[in-house]
């Protein structure tokens, strides 16, 4: 009698856990993919316009680094992306999903434009400014305080309240405009004279200097401090966290406390360092591009420094192709979105690794 065969083929490949690579070796794979990134733009850009790929990278470069204004223009988006990451990042390493980063800053610069607007010439410079920063992180904190209760008593879905909490901050915004706009334009004034102080001479010194220091201070508080610990353990077990005697919900309030004041300072800066004025659009969706630069980082606000860089390099870039070779803007947002693509995608290979595996056979 003939014996029966079972024949069993293992996978081709499988995917497994990779040990922590040494810091030169993620340098290496991210930058690979930096490079066949660029590779595979070149190859877009040849096939859809036609053009030299190195002369769009050079317009890319000069889009960003062109002129004493287009750093300084540079370096002020740079800041204003960071500030907001950072302000994202205590509550993203405790894995609460706050999206209302952008509705925060709105609030933030709200508030700001409301005490430039009504109390800027009735305050002495000092006291306006003062009142301008309190109105602002006040502001925020209390965008941010609503999910973050409701998270904490009644366990409710933080992604979908603070999402929420966006669109109630914008038709805030343009009620304000309609209300207090009296040209019926909806475009509020500029008001430079009750904006931030300009420092030698340069509008964005200020917000970089703020930002700077906001970025240190965050980098200390997450890695070094007994609420940055708390934090860590939250984001990794809350019931761990309960089981060592750390209350869950008074740390989601606190660390919600923090982004929404970091949120408003966002707000103020963007209101009375850089637009001095308001809209529905004031915030440009930082609060949205905030979680890449964050993820990105691995929540260090250290290395937040270069994935916003990198962010605001390829945004501005594109801005310059676009206008420099007359090609639809399209062209250089595909560019952009390869060069993310591949960015992002790397972070798989830090994490894991395919491993390919013969067929074989079992008899039984």
């Amino acid at each position: 009698m003939a014996k029966a065969e079972n024949k069993t083929r293992s996978p081709l490949f499988h995917i497994v856990k990779r040990e922590p690579l040494p810091w030169y070796g993620a340098l290496g794979v991210r930058a690979g993919a930096i490079v066949i990134a660029l590779l595979l733009s070149a190859v877009v850009i040849m096939l859809l316009t036609q053009k030299n790929p190195i002369e769009i990278y050079k317009a890319m470069f000069e889009g960003a680094f062109g002129s004493s204004n287009r750093i300084w223009n540079l370096l002020q988006q740079l800041s204003m992306l960071l500030c907001v990451s950072l302000a994202v990042t205590p509550a993203f390493k405790m894995k609460f999903w706050n999206i209302g980063a952008e509705g925060q800053v709105l609030v933030g610069g709200l508030a700001t434009v409301s005490v430039m607007m009504f109390f800027g010439d009735k305050m002495s410079l000092p006291v306006l400014l003062i009142t301008m920063i309190a109105a602002s992180i006040f502001a925020g904190i209390i965008w941010a305080l609503l999910p973050a209760v409701a998270k904490a008593l009644w366990n409710t879905n933080e992604t979908l309240f603070t999402l929420m909490m966006n669109y109630v901050a914008i038709q805030l915004i343009a009620y304000f405009l309609k209300k207090f706009v009296k040209s019926g334009s909806g475009v509020l004034t500029p008001m430079p004279e009750y904006g931030l102080p300009i420092l030698a001479d340069k509008p964005y010194l200020l917000n970089i200097i703020i930002v700077a220091v906001l970025t240190i201070m965050v980098y200390i508080y997450l890695k070094y401090s007994k609420q940055g610990y708390e934090i860590s353990v939250v984001g990794e077990s809350e019931n761990t966290a309960k089981y060592i005697g750390i209350n869950v919900k008074k740390v989601i309030i606190r660390t919600l406390i923090i982004s929404g004041a970091l949120c408003g300072i966002a707000g103020l800066l963007l209101v009375g360092g850089t637009d001095h004025t308001i809209s529905t659009t004031t915030a440009g969706g930082r609060g949205f591009t905030a979680i890449m630069v964050s993820w990105l980082a691995k929540f260090n606000p250290i290395v937040m420094v270069l994935t916003s860089f990198i962010i605001v390099f390829l945004e501005r870039g594109a801005e310059q192709v676009s206008s420099q070779f007359r090609i639809s803007s399209s062209i250089s947002d595909i560019v952009t979105g390869i060069i993310l693509f591949f960015i992002i995608g790397c972070e798989f290979f830090l994490q894991y690794k395919i491993v390919f595996s013969k067929h074989r056979k079992e008899n039984e």
